[in-house]
């Protein structure tokens, strides 16, 4: 790994690359004194390297600081003291969900980006837990919070914060505007100058930043640099689709928005840092992967298609839509990858399946999970029509919430770990959390219902009880984990290919040099036998690399009821 930074005549390139992107931006009288602050904000860093090449290890945990609380303890200490007990072995990755002081949307609302809130500890927790795990941390940098000191500054008319802030006219057209969510895009202020609309993409509570104002960018550029330097290896750029705002246009994906991107990657390039941008755009997956740019912007991007795609294949025992997707998608550029996951801490979200599959389906998945207690909320797509956005729900309670769903749930699982990329598993699907209703009453969010908090005694209680889904759910993951980690075909850098397969089974193969690994998936409640090619699978005796036994084929492949298999077949 080079740990040096760009040689002289790199750095020149990169000094025009990157004033050439901020005069685009802000223009030339801007772009030469902001591109020198920024090189220096850059350069300030110590050089760490750029990042290698993942490995079939490299699998992340999805957590906030206090999902596992302890009375007297600080919830971040909680957490690495539980990772480090039951986890050390299986996630090399954690992501930590927003830990800063906030005002509302369990810590999207942040009131200080530079600070830890108290509650849950502080940045030496933080550097701990970033010292045993590759930590990811989230820069959010769309909005703040209205409790923010920039958004006292701007009721007050002061300096800096007074132009940190989109205001609009009264009568301003925004019907083109791209809405995630059903509440008011526009929302009234009062300040010291009168009443103010400010613009407000998720909620009156945050308030969308200015990224036309440079001085917008040079803090958000100073706050990345800042989570590298409290150990942060992935970056991951909260609802960055909807950064710039130009009236008239749709303000999703603009150019702008691609550029800044492209900006804080050059910038963590030229600081030398061992550090992946990770993109989040909850959008149809045409759109979301745009942001991998020419292999100049995120290093990562969330694959927001396949867990919808995942949960409607086991749920409906279909994976018609699952196989055609992944046949046709294409592999992400070199150095770059995919962002597995079937669940988070939003909810599952239903504008990726725009396009792969019939509304009527996509109804029928709504309809399922409704009876399994979720909630969906909705996005208005043009004044008074309103369409199906976020499917709010626990992935336990998804999957039927018993321990008679555990086949199906795990076997999901096992299929999710075999796609190429970064698998990340959410600590509630981790846990089998079920719907917290309680949650959702508390706060008025239907979100909540997948954001509960464990009392560590009473989760040790669970995962020591063989009656309990925690114990079953725990001890499977550990057996998959560990094993996945040895298989080098599933490393992010190698590539699958996705075989045809009747509707009630999925497969992939998986190749690296000196390796090959075929994973077949039953996605039915009944035994089946599957009769695959012979240039896929010759009759013969393989090794099962997720159980370690032997699977014997002549000619067909039996699978038992949502049985997943991990066969060895060679070179």
């Amino acid at each position: 790994m080079d740990m040096q930074r760009p040689t002289s005549a790199a750095l020149q390139t990169s000094r025009a690359r990157l004033r050439e992107m901020l005069t685009e931006l802000y223009g030339e009288a801007v772009a030469a004194d902001l591109g020198e602050r920024l090189l220096a904000r850059a350069r300030h860093m110590k050089p760490a390297g750029s990042p290698a090449a993942l490995s079939a290890g490299e699998i992340m945990l999805i957590s906030y600081a206090n999902s596992i609380k302890e009375p007297g303890v600080a919830p971040l200490q909680t957490l690495r003291k539980f990772l480090l007990e039951h986890l050390e072995d299986g996630f090399s990755s954690v992501h930590v969900l927003p830990f800063f002081p906030s005002s509302s949307d369990d810590g999207f609302a942040v009131i200080d980006f530079r600070g830890v809130d108290s509650d849950l500890g502080d940045w030496d927790d933080v550097q701990r837990l970033a010292g045993d795990f590759r930590l990811m941390i989230d820069l959010v940098i769309n909005h703040c919070s209205r409790e923010s000191l920039w958004f006292a500054d701007f009721i007050s008319d002061r300096e800096p914060g007074r132009g940190y802030f989109i205001t609009v006219g009264p009568v301003a057209d925004v019907s083109k505007v791209t809405r995630p969510r059903n509440t008011p895009l526009i929302t009234n202020v009062h300040t010291y100058r009168g009443i103010k609309q400010v613009w407000t993409t998720f909620s009156e509570d945050q308030v969308d930043l200015d990224f036309s104002n440079p001085e917008v960018l040079a803090e958000m550029v100073d706050i990345l640099f800042r989570y590298v330097e409290h150990g942060a290896r992935y970056i991951r750029l909260d609802a960055v689709a909807y950064l710039w705002k130009t009236l008239g246009t749709t303000c999703l994906h603009l150019r702008e928005t691609h550029l800044v991107v492209k900006i804080l990657r050059l910038l963590l390039e030229i600081a030398g840092q061992e550090v992946r941008l990770v993109s989040e755009t909850n959008v149809p997956h045409e759109e979301n992967v745009s942001y991998f740019g020419s292999a100049d912007e995120a290093h990562i991007v969330y694959q927001f298609s396949l867990a919808p795609l995942l949960l409607y294949s086991y749920v409906f025992e279909d994976a018609s839509y699952l196989t055609t997707w992944a046949r046709a998608l294409d592999p992400p550029p070199d150095g770059a990858g995919y962002l597995n996951f079937i669940a988070s801490h939003d909810g599952i979200g239903l504008r990726p399946l725009e396009g792969l599959m019939p509304a009527d389906r996509v109804q029928a998945l709504v309809e399922r999970m409704h009876e399994r207690g979720g909630f969906v909320t909705l996005r208005e797509v043009s004044p008074g029509i309103e369409t199906p956005y976020e499917i709010n729900i626990s992935l336990f309670s998804a999957f039927g919430g018993s321990l008679n769903d555990l086949p199906r749930y795990l076997a999901a699982h096992a299929l999710l770990l075999a796609f190429q990329g970064i698998p990340a598993i959410y600590i509630h699907s981790l846990l089998a959390s079920e719907n917290d209703l309680l949650g959702v009453e508390q706060t008025g969010r239907t979100r909540s219902i997948n954001r509960g908090r464990w009392e560590l005694q009473a989760l040790q209680a669970s995962l020591e009880d063989p009656y309990s889904p925690q114990y079953h759910v725990m001890a499977a993951f550990k057996n998959m984990l560990r094993r996945r980690a040895s298989i080098r075909a599933f490393s992010p850098e190698y590539p699958q290919r996705v075989l045809d397969m009747p509707a009630s089974a999925f497969a992939l193969e998986r190749s690296a040099p000196g390796q090959r690994v075929l994973v077949v998936a039953s996605l039915s409640s009944v035994a089946q036998d599957l009769r695959l090619e012979k240039d896929d699978l010759a009759p013969g005796n393989y090794m099962d690399l997720l159980t370690g036994n032997t699977i014997e084929v002549e000619p067909l492949l039996p699978l038992k009821p949502f049985q997943v298999l991990w066969l060895d077949v060679g070179c």
